[in-house]
């Protein structure tokens, strides 16, 4: 009953959180945007994301590490759970140790007078994004794999 619980909250957290990412990555590409467009927006946006994303990626980590230890019994998801902790703990270093850093420098930014290297700053960041992405994505499919094997396992074991 408690992997149950705990399966349904690490679905719905990460769903949440790769549901951001990849939202993120589908409408905001910012290229195309002038400086300042630029510097506005990802500050909002580094603003109301800056906290809670990391901190829901703590608790997908968390539940997902525990999801695992309560699926010892059954090899295969439990190393599919495993690989989604590795993915999302990518992810989290991804954010921590590259786009976190590039996000502290335009946060002291003014939309008026841009960095001069913003351009290839917004570029690095946009391709960190892009691979936090894919390491989202790649947990998410491993931890649905995991509860369709479970639950494909339950009901083989019913019948």
């Amino acid at each position: 009953m408690a992997s149950n619980i705990i399966r349904f909250f690490v679905l719905l957290l990460m769903s949440l959180l790769v549901g951001t990412m990849f939202g993120i990555w589908l409408g905001f590409n910012p290229s195309g945007l002038s400086a300042a467009t630029y510097i506005e927006l990802q500050q909002h946006t580094i603003r109301a994301l800056n906290t809670a994303l990391p901190a829901l990626g703590g608790i997908c980590i968390v539940l997902t590490t525990a999801l695992a230890v309560l699926t010892r019994n059954d090899g295969r998801s439990r190393y599919l759970l495993i690989g989604a902790v590795v993915c999302l703990v990518a992810a989290g270093l991804i954010t921590r140790l590259a786009n976190q850093p590039i996000n502290s420098q335009v946060l002291t930014w003014s939309p008026q007078a841009p960095a001069a290297n913003w351009a290839e700053l917004r570029d690095t960041w946009w391709q960190w994004h892009i691979a936090r992405t894919v390491a989202g994505i790649c947990a998410l499919i491993l931890t649905l794999l995991a509860a369709l094997r479970s639950r494909y396992q339950a009901a083989d074991s019913a019948a």
